[in-house]
């Protein structure tokens, strides 16, 4: 048995407190949605493909491009589809509580979402400090999405996980079910392949 497999057990059972924790203020100002179907998108990359470089806004204020990691770390892409819906407001925060495992591995984590600035921070405000940064796809809309070959007809994102190590090469890609969080324990086996 991995190592890690213990922490992410207790990772999830601590998230899953925190979430039944949470004010019934934060509750009532998720949005919610119907189960969608998993995949409403044609991905126009691969594994092995270069990554393609995008430069988008941060809720921090920075300008954030993946170029200035390529060298230095593995990335780590989370597109949600939409903020303020109950499996994205659950999926960000969890990762709040193994930002060691991501250093680790010699990783980044990047959050991207086609909302715009004022609703990224607004929402994340709600969620907590979370460590990494949460950039805004917003304008034009979904532009890295759909270089990705994620950007849904309704225009939010798939729910996708995209690593790129350090080369800038994609080493996995997760279009995952949109009604449901990406497994963390794959996430960190597939970082600990490249580190």
């Amino acid at each position: 048995m991995k190592r890690w497999m213990p922490l992410v057990f207790f990772v999830l059972m601590t998230h899953l407190g925190q979430a039944w924790a949470l004010s019934d203020a934060y509750k009532h100002n998720i949005y919610p949605v119907e189960r969608q179907k998993p995949v409403d998108s044609v991905l126009k990359v691969k594994v092995g493909d270069q990554a393609p470089d995008f430069t988008l806004r941060a809720v921090s204020g920075k300008t954030v491009s993946l170029r200035h990691f390529i060298g230095k770390k593995n990335v780590v892409l989370s597109f949600v589809p939409a903020a303020w819906t109950p499996v994205c407001s659950d999926q960000w925060p969890g990762y709040n509580i193994v930002k060691d495992l991501f250093d680790e591995n010699q990783a980044i984590l990047i959050g991207i979402t086609v909302d715009n600035i004022p609703t990224l921070y607004s929402w994340t405000r709600q969620m907590g400090d979370l460590w990494f940064e949460v950039l805004s796809d917003f304008w034009p809309h979904g532009a890295v999405a759909s270089q990705y070959g994620i950007l849904r007809s309704d225009g939010t994102a798939e729910r996708a996980i995209i690593i790129i190590d350090r080369k800038g090469v994609i080493r996995y890609i997760d279009v995952h079910d949109i009604n449901e969080r990406p497994p963390l324990e794959i996430m960190i086996q597939q970082l600990e392949k490249i580190r």
